[in-house]
C-alpha cells in the first residue's frame, strides 16, 4: 500500500479530492472530503496531489548532530505523542519524541493477533522527533498492539541507560484526558513518557503511613455560572460513548455543579444543555423539581441560548 493516513489525494475519474482517513485493504482505502464523508475507493483510483506532502508519515533523513560538550547532558525524556491530523481529525499521528541528549536507536513493530509488522526502523536524534505511525481513531479497538525497542547512544562519557522495550495496547481512555502541549512538536495532543523512573518504595514510609492516617479535607471547587454540558465539552472521547453513558456524564457534571453552586451560596446558575431530542432537559428539571434548597427555575436567556438552557434561583 502506497498511501499512508493523512495523504492528500485526488480521484483519477471525478473532479474530488480528500484526505485518506482509513486503511481498508492492500487494494481498497477511505477517503474523507470537505464535506467529512468518508468514501470507500480502490486505491488504483486516487492520485497523490503533486506537491502535497502533508501527512505523508514519511520521516525525513535525520541528520544526527553531537551536543556540544558544555551543553547540560539531559538522561531522561523520551515521550509517545499522539496527535489529531489538523486536516482529517479522525486520524491520529504517532511520534517518539526524544527531548534527551542520547541519540535513540528506535524500533517499532506492531502485534495485530500474532501478525507482526515493521512500522518503523532509524536514529532518532537529540531534541528532536519522528512519526513513527498513524491510525483511524473511530478504529481504536482494531489497533494493534505497539512494541518498541529503544537502545540509547552517546559518543559523549556518561552513563548508557539499560534498553528500553515496552508494549502498549491502546484503549479509549488513554484519549480521554485533556490534551497538552507537546515538547519539541508544539502541538496538543495526548503523551505518555516511554522512560519513566521505576517506582521506589520507602519501606519505612509505607509502615509510617498505616500507623498515621492523613487528615482530609473536602475543598469544593467553585462552579462557572453558566456550566456548559454538552458532551463535546466534557470529554475528549464521546465519539466512543453511547446515549446512556453520554447522559449519566452530563448528569454527574449537572449534580456537581449544582452542588458546588448550593454549597457556595450562588444565588443563580445557568445549564447549558442544548435542545437536542430533550431527554437531558427533561432528566435536569426533574431534579430540579424535587430539590428544596431550588426557589425556581426557568428557560435561561432565550435571545441567546434559545430553548437549550435552563436558569437555576436558589434560595
Amino acid at each position: 500500500m502506497k498511501y499512508q493516513l493523512g495523504d492528500f489525494v485526488r480521484f483519477v475519474d471525478e473532479k474530488m479530492e480528500g484526505y485518506v482517513t482509513r486503511i481498508i485493504d492492500d487494494q481498497m482505502i477511505g477517503v474523507t472530503g470537505e464535506d467529512d464523508f468518508e468514501i470507500p475507493v480502490p486505491a488504483s483510483k486516487v492520485t497523490t496531489v503533486h506537491g502535497f506532502e502533508y501527512g505523508t508519515g514519511k520521516a525525513e533523513p535525520t541528520t544526527v548532530k553531537q551536543q556540544p560538550d558544555n551543553m547540560p547532558f539531559e538522561t531522561k525524556g523520551v515521550y509517545l505523542g499522539m496527535v489529531s491530523d489538523d486536516k482529517a481529525s479522525s486520524v491520529v499521528h504517532f511520534y517518539v519524541i526524544n527531548t534527551t541528549s542520547y541519540q535513540l536507536l528506535t524500533t517499532l513493530i506492531t502485534d495485530k493477533q500474532q501478525q507482526f509488522k515493521g512500522e518503523y526502523a532509524g536514529i532518532i536524534a537529540p531534541k528532536t522527533n519522528v512519526k513513527v505511525y498513524s491510525a483511524q481513531l473511530a478504529d481504536l479497538q482494531l489497533w494493534p498492539k505497539f512494541k518498541f525497542q529503544i537502545i540509547f547512544y552517546t559518543p559523549q562519557n556518561v552513563p548508557i541507560p539499560a534498553p528500553l522495550i515496552i508494549e502498549e495496547k491502546f484503549k479509549a481512555k488513554d484519549f480521554s484526558g485533556t490534551k497538552k502541549q507537546l515538547p519539541l512538536l508544539n502541538l496538543q495532543g495526548w503523551m505518555m513518557q516511554l522512560d519513566e523512573p521505576e517506582l521506589i518504595i520507602d519501606a519505612q514510609k509505607l509502615k509510617e503511613s498505616f500507623f498515621n492516617p492523613v487528615k482530609e479535607e473536602t475543598v469544593v471547587e467553585k462552579p462557572q455560572i453558566e456550566v456548559d454540558l454538552h458532551i463535546e465539552k466534557l470529554r475528549n472521547d464521546h465519539q466512543f460513548l453511547n446515549s446512556a453513558e453520554m447522559l449519566k456524564i452530563q448528569m454527574d457534571q449537572f449534580h456537581t455543579s449544582l452542588d458546588a453552586a448550593i454549597v457556595h451560596q450562588f444565588p443563580e446558575i445557568v445549564f447549558i444543555h442544548g435542545v437536542g431530542n430533550g431527554v437531558l432537559k427533561h432528566e435536569i428539571h426533574k431534579v430540579l423539581s424535587g430539590n428544596n434548597r431550588i426557589q425556581t427555575f426557568m428557560d435561561a436567556h432565550k435571545e441567546k441560548f434559545g430553548y437549550g438552557a435552563t436558569k437555576v434561583i436558589l434560595k
